[in-house]
């Protein structure tokens, strides 16, 4: 595999600013801004993964600290709905309190530390403990204390909730415990910006899935902050998603990768071409574009692997050999066609159409892809969006962002949301939440958000049938994921080293993360 272009530091292939140039629509300027990080690698403890001091840092400096997403506004729509936001061993009660205001408090009653509340709810008309029956006005003020008489060292005043901080943006309420941090506007900066076509208060809530993940949240959430790991762990996307040639910006507090569609990758570009398959399907025969053999599903856990002689192995769903000569196997293409499926999808063809022949650049094959995308928006949203003011890339590209710490939206129109957070009070858990959101069909009169459907550790993404083909992606993400948590600890060298540009996304983030944990760039131990 050599990829690269000869006296370029890059991969071969066209390049998005080519692709950008060729474009058929108007390509915005938020498009074209490059950010990228200065060149060099980042290395990171490997006890950043696991180490409870590690951990404890995090909460007191980050979490304890930082503006990080809670709810929508949509979710506590009346005076008296609330929503219970947890992080590590942190618990905030975000509520609204008048038509036009939220405050968020610490989720604990002031008397013996009893939770206030354990789950989200609707019309409170007070904050009362279920423990002793302490109680507090919707505002955080002292109500009433049974037998108050026998507190005469509590001053109302003085035992008002501790609040945190509360911004809103876009329809997202966001939080910070600490009540000196920088507004929240400072924070995300121009965000907004790269969202003026489909900015997500037009939008709505249509699928919710909250999955627990065996591993720590930095782990699960760099998995999706760069495509360098398409080539292994995604090749079913190799022949229309430009990976290698990806672009990387970092702005301030978030960043943004730009992965090219309906190109092919570079690591294809000196492979042999191999015969398509006349009856190839997307989730149960797929040939492979890098060695070329066919993998085909037998049953449910069970995958048939003929190489290019004709000699046929088995395999089951995770690639361990079974039966038969050949011994090793993709282990992502075993789990693609011989994981769980989604419903009705067994049929699908393996391949997307060819475009017409006489379309033979880059440009015009991009432009055919984003044709019918482009009018199915605009019969759906053309009174609300300009179609004609919107670029092929930003119909086609994967455009994903991370605002830091902990969310990535996708950007224009890729409605993926993911949000991964640590699980209570555990290093080594976390919960990956992925959300969809659509264009609202009118926007002044969205449709109900979606309830959360919740999966733990050991229920495959396909139980989540909402997330559509994009649960076996995740599919294949998950199969490395606990691997890498428990490898981690087996480094003899207990240092995790980045790539200077591929992985700039997660650079950035540790940059950002070691100066809020007051920690040198390349920082082995804990000081």
């Amino acid at each position: 595999m050599t990829e690269t272009l000869t006296g370029t530091d890059r991969s071969a292939g066209v390049s998005l600013a080519e692709l950008l140039d060729q474009d058929s629509h108007p390509v915005s300027d938020i498009l074209r801004r490059e950010s990228p990080l200065p060149p060099g690698n980042t290395r990171v403890p490997a006890q950043a993964y696991y180490s409870r001091a590690w951990h404890d840092l995090e909460v007191e400096k980050l979490w304890g600290r930082v503006w990080q997403l809670a709810c929508l506004e949509e979710e506590i729509p009346n005076v008296g709905d609330y929503h219970v936001y947890d992080i590590t061993h942190l618990s905030f009660l975000i509520i609204r309190t008048a038509p036009d205001e939220i405050k968020a408090f610490r989720n604990s009653c002031l008397h013996r530390g009893r939770r206030l509340r354990e789950s989200n709810g609707k019309g409170a008309k007070n904050l009362r403990c279920a423990f002793h029956g302490w109680a507090w006005n919707n505002d955080g003020s002292l109500k009433e204390i049974p037998c108050q008489w026998d507190f005469p060292e509590v001053v109302p005043e003085d035992y008002a909730l501790p609040e945190a901080l509360v911004g809103t943006w876009q329809g997202f309420v966001f939080i910070n415990p600490d009540r000196n941090a920088e507004p929240l506007e400072e924070f995300l900066g121009d965000l907004g910006d790269h969202f003026h076509h489909l900015p997500f208060d037009k939008r709505y809530k249509a699928a919710h899935v909250s999955k627990l993940m065996p591993m720590n949240w930095k782990t699960c959430q760099e998995a999706f902050m760069e495509a360098y790991h398409t080539v292994a762990t995604h090749p079913t996307l190799m022949y229309t998603l430009g990976d290698a040639n990806s672009r990387y910006d970092c702005y301030g507090n978030y960043s943004r990768a730009i992965s090219p569609q309906s190109v092919e990758s570079p690591h294809l570009a000196d492979m042999p071409r191999y015969e398509r398959l006349d009856d190839g399907r997307q989730f149960a025969k797929w040939r492979h574009p890098m060695n070329g053999h066919i993998y085909e599903r037998i049953e449910l856990g069970r995958v048939e692997v003929t190489d290019l002689d004709g000699h046929v192995s088995v395999f089951d769903d995770d690639g361990t050999w079974l039966d038969g000569p050949q011994t090793q196997a993709d282990p992502h293409m075993c789990k693609w066609v011989g994981g769980p499926n989604l419903p009705g999808m067994d049929d699908i063809p393996s391949m997307l159409p060819d475009p017409p022949p006489e379309l033979t650049t880059p440009g015009e094959v991009r432009a055919w892809a984003a044709h019918p995308r482009r009018e199915d928006l605009r019969a759906a949203h053309g009174e609300f969006i300009d179609m004609d003011q919107v670029s092929d890339g930003e119909l086609l590209d994967a455009m994903f962002y991370s605002v830091f710490p902990n969310w990535s939206p996708w950007g224009c129109f890729h409605y993926i949301f993911y949000r991964c957070r640590p699980n209570g009070d555990d290093p080594e858990s976390c919960i990956m939440e992925v959300m969809f959101f659509p264009p609202a069909p009118d926007p002044d009169n969205r449709p109900p958000i979606a309830e959360v459907t919740h999966l733990g550790f050991d229920d495959d993404w396909t139980l989540a049938p909402e997330l559509g083909p994009l649960a076996k992606v995740f599919q294949q993400d998950s199969l490395n994921l606990p691997h890498v948590q428990t490898g981690l600890k087996a480094q003899e060298q207990q240092e995790v080293i980045f790539a200077s540009y591929n992985e700039s996304k997660i650079r950035h983030f540790y940059q950002t993360l070691f100066r809020w944990l007051d920690l040198d760039e390349i920082a082995v131990e804990l000081p």
